[in-house]
């Protein structure tokens, strides 16, 4: 059995035993090696790779792995081309329907219409003729956060508050634009989505809950700067290892219920892994931030066990999938 971990380019050919390096690269390659160990010591063979590697062969192993493709967002046309392609090649962990559904953050939308409590969302499509103003005067909202449906890592992701004809954004446009002309742009090029601006999440931070092979394995508690709003540590926030309250434990369990339900019903496998992210509501309740089931970032220098369980679902799932395969082959 072969399987390849995704990353990108700029992690590919680096190893954790590298010297002077950042120590945000260097806990990410530790997390992947941790993964390359765990399937090497039972007898997989694992090497990681470039999704972005034009001379690789994709039929070649038995399933991709998606680790560490943080740039697929920046790269979006050429990354979907590769999807679709590498999809009909091998098999991809998660599921190839699962990564195209769970790319788009629309899905939010799907996981509360069966009765999941999210962030409250809008979206607007690209290319949608509506001024800023005009979209938080028609949700409700007098300070909210806006996104693009396809990103990672909080890109283009401000906050926007005050007079609708003094609008004051953060982070500032580094190109000088008002929250308008912002809108604007970022509307002409993608699809984006907005929600309310929560006071928790820059006064206590996120949660986020691993969910490995069917279970919770760990969970981690985000923080933002002092200042900002956004969590992730490429932006200053800071991540600890977090053991869940029931109440936590609960909501985590509940949005995997939901999911795997959606997913049945929309003829897609259950997933190997996933992050649920969540926050406390404008109404003080546990409400879905984002569920990752692509590439998130799992944290397992906080639970090495749960990189050993990503081995172990892996090959479960693979094996079952070849197992069927021979079946059918057979004409069993």
């Amino acid at each position: 059995m072969e399987i390849w971990l995704l990353t990108e380019h700029q992690y590919a050919s680096l190893s954790p035993e590298q010297k002077d390096l950042p120590p945000y690269m260097q806990n990410v390659l530790v997390e992947d090696d941790s993964v390359l160990k765990a399937l090497h010591s039972r007898g997989v063979q694992a090497q990681k790779v470039d999704w972005a590697d034009a001379q690789l062969d994709w039929g070649r192993p038995d399933a991709l792995l998606f680790r560490t493709t943080w740039d697929y967002y920046e790269r979006w046309p050429e990354f979907s081309r590769w999807l679709k392609a590498a999809s009909l090649q091998s098999t991809l962990l998660n599921d190839a329907k699962i990564v195209r559904w769970n790319l788009d953050k629309k899905y939010l939308l799907d996981l509360e219409s069966c009765g999941l409590r999210i962030v409250p969302t809008t979206v607007w499509e690209q290319g949608e003729p509506i001024a800023l103003s005009d979209v938080i005067s028609e949700s409700g909202w007098d300070d909210v956060v806006i996104k693009p449906l396809v990103s990672g890592a909080a890109m283009d992701t401000h906050r926007v508050h005050g007079a609708t004809n003094a609008l004051n954004i953060s982070p500032p446009d580094p190109k000088g634009r008002n929250a308008q002309k912002l809108w604007a742009h970022l509307l002409d090029r993608q699809s984006m989505m907005v929600q309310p601006f929560l006071p928790s999440v820059a006064q206590h931070g996120e949660i986020s809950v691993i969910w490995v092979h069917g279970k919770v394995t760990h969970a981690v508690h985000k923080r933002a700067k002092e200042g900002d709003f956004r969590v992730q540590d490429d932006h200053g926030g800071t991540v600890h290892r977090h053991e869940p309250q029931r109440d936590e434990l609960a909501f985590a369990i509940r949005t995997m219920e939901v999911c795997q339900e959606w997913l049945q019903t929309h003829d897609m496998p259950p997933p190997l892994y996933a992050r649920i992210d969540m926050v406390m509501d404008l109404d003080g309740e546990w409400a879905l931030s984002e569920l990752e089931m692509v590439e998130p970032e799992l944290w397992f220098r906080f639970c090495p066990e749960a990189a050993d369980e990503l081995a172990v679902g892996a090959i479960s799932m693979l094996s079952h999938q070849i197992g069927r395969q021979k079946r059918t082959n057979q004409g069993v």
